[in-house]
């Protein structure tokens, strides 16, 4: 055991020297290997990074939430084919809060959300309007920074007040304080009362970038639309389950609440979707661990590319030592040792420019991250295991036929080799 031991290192010192000695050539031998594992780490870095953001995106929307919205939807967008003649109300989120009919729902928030411009003094700009009750905030788990949220009884009230993003702050009023200003919604006045917390980009534009006031006022002062039957139109409905297992119960009470609402019968379909946040993070999570190991497979290319170069460099490396390998197989060196010395050689040139390849991929995902935002580029152990792996069996791979080359020549043929 330890002649071969010894054996083994040797060999180790033996490649290590035989690199050393050329030096520029085995730098660009390894250049390859090095843009390969870089590319490698940075690429799976970006794809965990999006995952994460992707995930904490729609978990920033609150807990254990469910959407109802009109219409069905098709390919991923709501379908103008089977847009309901029946919108959802006020009707149906009341319906909704039924705690006989709907024990798995906690809370109900219904939504009135349109474009409007809002101004103050000289200053517009256009914001997404948002009617709200007081249960959409606890819902999303979106307090106020500055100052207060409105309340049930300002909901009663068809009071005008407003709580604003951070950016509808930022470019309405930069350095002053908002609380106690008044904005014109469609020229119509709301005292602002609160700043909300900041949220960040969203799926539809930035959620710093709205205005929220409570439901009764946007319907009635703001945004009128009612059914023929009276009843006020939503745009959507937000809908908290009780606990996270319970969520499929809530949209299976959900649906048979609309259902029978809606006169819906038997074999028809739905006139509304019911979306569960577990299914929309479950889904973006497949996509983006997808969209991750097809930049892997793309970032792998450089490093098979890599590998080829080795394999040409220890061909020539091969034909310039062809008496070196004839000299060590006269002393009484075995096939299996001139075949050790040159996968080692291999081996050791993907090793090193595996590290190095390391090095600048983390240094890449830190540049991405620098430069991206709220973006977090994310080196995992996995990603480095992974590319410091793939560059030893590319190594060992693409050097197994260099090494059998110089391994079966004739030490005599060798020995005669000019």
């Amino acid at each position: 055991m330890f002649k071969k031991t010894m054996s083994l290192l040797e060999a180790i010192r033996t490649a290590l020297r035989s690199l050393a000695a050329n030096k520029l050539r085995s730098a660009l031998t390894m250049l390859g290997i090095i843009i390969g594992v870089a590319a490698v780490i940075t690429l799976l870095a970006v794809g965990q990074g999006v995952e994460s953001f992707v995930r904490a995106q729609f978990e920033s929307i609150g807990t254990y939430v469910l959407f109802v919205i009109p219409g069905q939807l098709e390919e991923g967008l709501p379908s103008a084919r089977n847009r309901s003649p029946h919108p959802l109300t006020m009707g149906d989120a009341r319906a909704l809060q039924d705690p006989i009919r709907a024990p798995s729902v906690q809370r109900v928030a219904p939504v009135l959300q349109k474009s409007a411009r809002a101004s103050y003094r000289k200053k517009e700009i256009i914001a997404q309007i948002l009617g709200v009750t007081p249960d959409y905030f606890t819902i999303r788990n979106w307090p106020a920074v500055e100052g207060r949220l409105f309340t049930e009884e300002e909901v009663a009230g068809h009071t005008r007040v407003a709580t604003i993003g951070t950016l509808v702050r930022d470019r309405l009023f930069r350095d002053i304080d908002p609380i106690g200003k008044t904005i014109r919604i469609n020229n119509v006045p709301f005292k602002v009362i609160g700043v909300m917390e900041e949220k960040g980009g969203g799926g539809f534009g930035s959620e710093d970038l709205r205005v929220f006031v409570p439901i009764t006022t946007a319907q009635t002062r703001l945004f009128r639309g009612r059914t023929y039957r009276g009843d006020y139109v939503v745009s959507a409905i937000l809908v908290s389950a009780v606990s996270e297992e319970a969520m499929e119960d809530a949209a299976q009470e959900i649906t048979q609440i609309l259902r029978e609402r809606h006169d819906i019968r038997y074999l028809d379909e739905d006139d509304f979707t019911v979306i569960n946040q577990k299914d929309l993070i479950n889904i973006f999570g497949d996509i983006t661990r997808v969209l991750t190991i097809f930049l892997g497979a793309i970032a792998a290319i450089s490093l098979i590319v890599g590998g080829i170069g080795i394999m040409n460099i220890m061909l020539v490396s091969v034909t310039e030592r062809t008496r070196e390998i004839g000299l060590r197989k006269a002393v009484g060196a075995r096939r299996r040792d001139i075949l050790l010395q040159f996968l080692i050689e291999a081996v050791i040139l993907s090793l090193i420019g595996g590290f190095v390849g390391i090095m600048l991929g983390v240094a890449g995902a830190f540049l991405v991250s620098q430069f991206a935002g709220d973006f977090q580029a994310r080196v995992t152990i996995e990603a480095v295991a992974l590319a410091t792996g793939f560059s030893a069996a590319v190594g060992l791979f693409f050097g197994i036929y260099p090494a059998t080359r110089a391994a079966r020549l004739h030490p005599i043929e060798a020995l005669r080799y000019e």
